[in-house]
């Protein structure tokens, strides 16, 4: 009679630690977001962790500016030091879009490296104007412009990004400026291997020292919109966006340890849910 109670505890015992042995390492519950779009992957691995509607097109707002960063730091012998006259029309530019700036003062002189800074920061418009003025080609502004966009769009191609096009240099769409969440985490694992964009874009704030047009100089502060980067352990970007269309979006990325994850959500419908869905989204992405 013991043996046999013995047997039976023993066999019970096996049942309860295997049990409990395979809830330990049970995957984790797929999350449940709010934004119509999300995707999560493995940075190193470029496995995808999370998908939801990730290859459908939608407004992208300044998540945009990725691209125009990329562009800039891709150009030969590109010297960030060099120095960028403020021209009226890009403040003219804000004022008629109501677009977000970096405050930038006419007849200033900036470094591109700063105004990659104001563009990524306070995802300022004007940054992005004064950008792609100085890195499109063409004897007017208007062709810089468009021959900017169009190095866009290239850059695009090259990385495979086949549901993406830009009409703009900054996400104010002229109708036809779109991407998907997995097309976005694509660009920005590609623009996460530049050095100078990783130190931009994990950055929370700066105080940049620019040459005023008397030959003086002034200090612009800039604070980063990713709130992510303040509220989330190991944040290291990468660019919010929002608007009437977009409504809100953040492509992000975090590192604990030796991995990182990177993902996007696009057109959650407040900055509350964007942010809630992302720490969902990046809690799932360690966990996998």
């Amino acid at each position: 009679m013991r043996s046999a109670v013995t047997v039976s505890l023993t066999a019970s015992a096996v049942l309860a630690g295997g049990l409990f042995a395979g809830q330990a390492h049970a995957a984790p519950a797929v999350p449940s977001i709010t934004a119509p779009g999300g995707f999560v992957m493995n940075n190193g691995t470029g496995a995808t962790l999370f998908g939801k509607a990730a290859d459908t097109r939608r407004s992208t707002g300044s998540t945009t500016k990725i691209m125009t960063a990329k562009v800039v730091l891709a150009q030969r012998g590109l010297n960030l030091d060099a120095k960028v006259t403020i021209d009226k029309a890009y403040s003219d530019y804000i004022v008629a879009k109501n677009a977000s700036s970096a405050r930038l003062i006419v007849g200033d002189k900036v470094t591109v490296r700063q105004l990659l800074y104001g563009l990524m920061l306070p995802s300022g418009c004007d940054a992005a104007y004064a950008l792609a003025d100085k890195f499109g080609t063409g004897t007017t502004r208007a062709a810089r412009v468009k021959s900017f966009i169009g190095k866009m769009n290239d850059e695009a191609r090259k990385l495979g990004m086949r549901n993406t096009h830009f009409d703009s240099f900054d996400g104010i769409s002229n109708g036809s400026n779109y991407s998907t969440p997995r097309d976005l985490t694509k660009l920005a694992s590609s623009a996460m291997k530049d050095a100078t964009f990783r130190t931009v874009v994990k950055t929370k704030s700066t105080s940049q020292k620019v040459t005023t047009r008397s030959g003086g100089y002034r200090y612009m502060s800039w604070t980063n919109t990713n709130k992510l980067l303040s509220t989330y352990s190991g944040a290291i970007g990468v660019k919010t966006g929002s608007g009437p269309q977009a409504k809100y979006c953040l492509v992000f990325a975090a590192t604990r340890g030796n991995k990182t994850v990177i993902g996007a959500v696009l057109g959650a419908p407040s900055e509350a849910n964007r942010a809630a869905d992302v720490k969902k989204l990046l809690d799932y992405g360690f966990a996998r």
